[in-house]
């Protein structure tokens, strides 16, 4: 019998974070390839909260392109504006979403998928160079603590991109 892990909102994913980045600015100090080290932040972010689905869009032209990610299979290809990631994209900003049925246009790659954050990934040239995309099995899961500490840790990954 599987159980789902539930993780409270506040102070206890607060410390996860807090633990959580330095293990990564370490892990991706010395790392130059993008693909790289969101593979292992990816990785590490899925490992430390256990959410159904963590992964990186990348923008490619006028689509962003599935980059690495841990869980089951994804869309391939997201357009401009489209879904929670394409909207995030466009509108340069981080998305929240309580209650994924519930966002007009929302791209279903999982019945699983009950809420979502994404989180735009800039470059040194502070363009948007991908998303980090994270859906969980549970309604309105993430919070302004969620957004706040996965940019601070997608800020790792900056230099990376110019």
């Amino acid at each position: 019998m599987s159980e789902t892990l539930t993780l409270p909102k506040t102070a206890d994913r607060f410390a996860l974070y807090s633990s959580l980045y330095p293990q990564m600015k370490q892990l991706l100090e010395d790392e130059r390839d993008p693909i790289a080290a969101m593979a292992n932040m990816g990785a590490a972010i899925k490992e430390a909260f256990g959410w159904h689905w963590v992964g990186f869009y990348r923008v490619m032209g006028a689509e962003l392109v599935l980059g690495p990610f841990q869980g089951p299979v994804a869309c391939m290809r997201i357009g401009h504006g489209k879904g929670v990631c394409g909207t995030a994209w466009a509108e340069e900003r981080t998305l929240i979403v309580p209650d994924v049925d519930k966002f007009p246009g929302h791209i279903a790659c999982s019945a699983l998928s009950k809420s979502e954050i994404v989180v735009p990934l800039r470059g040194r040239d502070n363009r948007v160079h991908a998303v980090l995309d994270i859906d969980s099995s549970q309604l309105d899961d993430f919070t302004e603590v969620d957004a706040q500490a996965l940019a601070r840790l997608l800020g790792l990954l900056e230099p990376l991109f110019d």
